[in-house]
């Protein structure tokens, strides 16, 4: 539908542009004759004759061969027929021809890549240097001696850098099939280094050229190129290593207040984290035309919901267990269940939709080997954001020097006037609140389902222990550098072998040190 309406608006525009073509550019009579004629051979030097004219309907005539909507009458009339409607092509009015008298005026595949090649020439002397730097890039497989020619007569002129780059790459790649092996060479040279596809696609042959000066010079450069795709491969790796941790501190950085601080095992930690999923997907629901903003007023209502379930948690259940490790676990295992059926019952056992924002999607490119996913990208962005502000509360706020002072010495700092039974309820208010806001992200990230927490509990304890416990500089060391290591051994160890792998390693390291590798003096949450 959407090419029919581009190739009628492109035709609306021949009445205007009809008054400004002269006799001279008119190119209707010169191409009639070889329509007409309807052999491969004579629709090709239409397609040249059409592209090479200055007639300014020449892209209009271009798309409509292209889209299969340019019919031809006996009479000579050149129409478009799309939409039941016919229009004459030259003039653009409404023809009353009966429609059976047309005769589609067909192209081969070998024409409509001539076509598809003529429209990009066009596009490079579009207004828009994005546009042309598209046309140019989906014309460097396909340069030949006569597009070099034009595009060094475009490269004069050219103001836009990418486009220029564009541009003396294609004359790069043209230059290495020239007849002067000095030329081969120099165009050789230049490429070096060079990320994109095409060059490694058109260097690769010449590295077995008879002449072993070429030879040797194409795998000079060829092996430059590939130094450096290596390269940017690990940096990849890193990025998704970083993004991996970032994504197992968000799930543990909750779980080292509620585990580190208060001494609680809550295996209910991953239930939270999915409500605050959850509470993603119902505000999306309510909003539907705002999914852009959507995240953002997910955060604060994650945050709520998930704080409010984590103090009601601890008032009914936790506050009657401290001290009792083993009963707590069992508890909040309860609770966990209860959690997880209560989102099957109400909600739906299948997983469900949560979409990206618009801003959330897509990637940066660095280069044509290296791009990084805006997604994951803002995830290590708020990551750190995340960490920052729980830093700041525990470390500036009276509550945070509340919780210090109760997890260090519960008698004394009760002696000075502190409710500890009420900093007991927002520390764990505190905690779940976070892991809502984890859940928030793992929404951009993975499906929305019942058993979501499940995938993440294991993995925050692991963080919380390899770092030290109630450590928050160790929770955010660990995270990101068990990320960075699981993503290390997935390519020869394989996802499952790398996770058994680095939990071996972390039994290993906890015989070693016990208390992590951030050790502290009693239970502190921010020192």
């Amino acid at each position: 539908m959407m090419k029919h309406l581009l190739t009628l608006f492109l035709f609306s525009l021949l009445s205007i542009t009809n008054a400004q073509a002269t006799q001279e550019n008119d190119v209707l009579p010169t191409i009639l004759p070889l329509l007409q004629e309807n052999t491969v051979a004579s629709k090709q030097q239409a397609i040249n004759t059409i592209a090479t004219s200055s007639d300014p309907r020449k892209a209009a005539y271009l798309q409509a061969l292209l889209a299969g909507e340019l019919y031809l009458h006996p009479d000579g009339t050149l129409a478009l027929i799309t939409n039941n409607q016919a229009l004459d092509a030259k003039t653009t009015e409404a023809l009353q021809l009966p429609d059976t008298e047309f005769k589609k005026i067909t192209t081969t595949n070998n024409l409509r890549s001539q076509l598809r090649k003529a429209l990009e020439q066009l596009n490079m002397t579009d207004p828009d240097p994005k546009v042309r730097l598209q046309a140019a890039t989906n014309l460097l497989s396909t340069i030949t001696p006569e597009i070099a020619q034009y595009w060094r007569q475009l490269l004069g002129t050219e103001t836009d850098s990418k486009v220029k780059a564009a541009l003396q790459l294609g004359l790069d790649l043209a230059d290495l099939n020239a007849t002067e092996k000095s030329t081969r060479l120099q165009a050789i040279q230049l490429l070096a280094g060079n990320l994109a596809p095409e060059v490694r696609k058109r260097l690769q042959p010449l590295t077995t050229d008879s002449d072993p000066d070429i030879a040797q010079a194409a795998q000079r450069s060829l092996k430059q190129i590939n130094d450096q795709i290596k390269l940017y491969s690990y940096a990849e790796t890193l990025f998704f290593g970083l993004s991996l941790g970032s994504v197992l501190v968000l799930a543990a950085i909750g779980l080292a207040i509620t585990f580190g601080v208060m001494g609680v095992i809550n295996m209910a930690h991953g239930e939270l984290m999915m409500l605050g999923a959850y509470t993603t997907y119902f505000i999306q629901q309510l909003l539907p035309n705002f999914i852009d903003y959507s995240l953002i007023l997910a955060i604060p209502a994650a945050f709520i919901v998930s704080g409010l379930m984590g103090i009601l948690i601890e008032r009914t259940v936790i506050r009657h267990l401290y001290g009792r490790p083993l009963e707590t676990l069992l508890a909040t295992f309860g609770i966990s269940l209860i959690l997880q059926q209560l989102v099957r019952t109400v909600v739906s056992p299948q997983n469900v939709p949560v979409a990206n924002p618009s801003w959330m999607s897509g990637s940066l490119e660095i280069n044509s080997v290296l791009s990084l996913t805006y997604n994951r990208l803002y995830i290590v962005i708020f990551c750190l954001i995340v960490f920052t502000l729980l830093f700041m509360v525990l470390r500036k706020t009276n509550l945070g020097l509340q919780v210090r002072a109760v997890s260090q010495n519960r008698a004394m700092a009760r002696a000075m006037g502190v409710r500890s039974a009420r900093v007991d309820a927002l520390t764990f208010g505190l905690g779940s609140g976070i892991a809502g806001v984890a859940g928030v992200a793992l929404s951009q990230l993975t499906n929305v389902g019942p058993n979501l927490g499940q995938s993440y509990i294991i993995d925050s304890f692991m963080v919380v222990v390899f770092g030290g416990v109630g450590n928050l500089w160790g929770t955010l060391v660990a995270g990101l550098s068990l990320g960075v290591v699981n993503k290390l051994l997935e390519p020869w160890a394989g996802a499952v072998l790398a996770k058994i792998l680095v939990l071996i390693f972390i039994i290993l390291f906890i015989q070693k040190r016990p208390r992590g590798l951030f050790p502290q003096k009693g239970r502190a949450a921010g020192d």
